[in-house]
């Protein structure tokens, strides 16, 4: 997708404090964090939402997950931490491209939002 945010970010177009990079995805800071640690997860294939994933797309979500796990041991958050998958205009999607939203590194309260 030539107009996609993080697809320019996967190539390079636009710079991001990359944290993690593979064949499957690109991990990065956002740009607005809402906690004192908070990146997003993007599989380097172009998907719109996780309205948009098929049967074909259960390995590299599976990828994301436990690459996350990985992470959050490695960055120290040790309490805990929350994925977001936003989706939708009423889910605050704001960039068309799936991503996963990983925060600690503090209580998160509950409900969200």
């Amino acid at each position: 997708m030539s107009d996609c945010l993080f697809c320019k970010i996967v190539a390079g177009e636009i710079p991001a404090k990359i944290i993690y990079e593979d064949e499957w995805m690109t991990v990065f800071d956002d740009i607005s964090p809402q906690a004192p640690t908070h990146f997003l997860v993007i599989p380097k294939k172009h998907i719109s939402s996780v309205n948009e994933l098929t049967s074909a797309d259960e390995e590299l979500i599976g990828k994301l997950v436990v690459r996350i796990g990985r992470l959050t041991q490695e960055l120290g958050l040790k309490d805990g931490y929350r994925i977001v998958i936003n989706t939708g205009k009423d889910g605050q999607q704001t960039v068309q491209h799936l991503h996963l939203h990983v925060l600690g590194g503090r209580s998160l309260q509950w409900p969200p939002g």
